[in-house]
């Protein structure tokens, strides 16, 4: 028997051809954040009950950007963050929190991270339009200094594949931020030392060591802390020059559209 191909015509290839099952599209990159994160924060062993707290009674909101500390990641993300803090109010809750997970830069050492994530924060405040929180210093020497957008103080918590603490492993680079109040609150009613307690008992169980940057509030900059990294004494945190060239910025400032009362639990 003689098998006849139709003739071959530009652009087309002769024969009957067989084509594979179409792969199935990747998840989102939002997707795949959201489950990661949850499940780093709900494995039995992850030390803050605090995190616990937040993502089992889902009070945390958490979005996704492409390159940290990049100007188009920091003008979202000073949005975001905007309108997580105009929704803060309504979230009934001790513990919540404001997550921003960054597909890239991936796997990078603990020095390039925590350069990237103090070129974020730094780049970030300067599309700041209030007066620094009264909570915290805004000088970077001092044992007060913290962090402040939008007039709230946030201890930051910085993840990434590199970490050399286990808590602080994730598959992508992740800024956790998380509002001081809630840390008075804590204090304020009487649960602070036994919560403090907890998670450092906690974290010793499952790294075999306690973390060299713990320190009691007001003895040390909570800032030290931020990025994960073991800092050397003395260290001070370098917020200082904007990685992305603008100063005080105030025409990106404007251009930020303001936050609106949510309507929508967005996780």
């Amino acid at each position: 028997m003689t098998i006849h191909n139709p003739p071959r015509r530009a652009g087309h290839l002769p024969g009957p051809l067989i084509y594979p099952a179409p792969a199935s599209a990747p998840e989102p990159f939002a997707v795949r954040a959201e489950a990661a994160f949850r499940d780093k924060i709900l494995a039995p062993d992850f030390p803050c009950v605090a995190a616990k707290a937040s993502v089992n009674t889902d009070m945390y909101r958490l979005r996704t950007y492409g390159q940290l500390a990049t100007l188009d990641t920091t003008l979202a993300l000073a949005r975001d963050l905007r309108t997580f803090q105009a929704e803060q109010p309504k979230m009934d809750s001790d513990f919540t929190s404001f997550v921003s997970v960054f597909e890239f830069p991936g796997e990078v050492d603990e020095l390039t991270f925590e350069r990237l994530v103090w070129e974020q924060l730094h780049a970030l405040s300067l599309l700041d339009d209030q007066p620094y929180s009264t909570e915290v210093s805004s000088d970077s020497t001092s044992p007060d200094f913290g962090y402040s957008f939008g007039g709230q103080a946030f201890f930051i918590v910085g993840l990434h594949p590199g970490a050399s603490r286990i808590a602080r492993r994730f598959p992508y680079a992740m800024l956790v931020f998380n509002s001081h109040h809630q840390f008075r609150a804590l204090k304020a009613d009487g649960r602070w030392t036994r919560f403090q307690e907890t998670i450092r008992s906690r974290d010793i169980k499952l790294q075999g060591s306690i973390n060299p940057n713990l320190a009691d509030y007001g003895t040390a900059p909570e800032a030290r802390q931020y990025s994960g990294r073991a800092v050397e004494p003395g260290w001070q945190a370098p917020f200082g020059h904007c990685p992305l060239g603008f100063g005080a910025a105030p025409e990106n400032a404007a251009a930020l559209p303001q936050a609106a009362p949510s309507t929508e639990e967005n996780a």
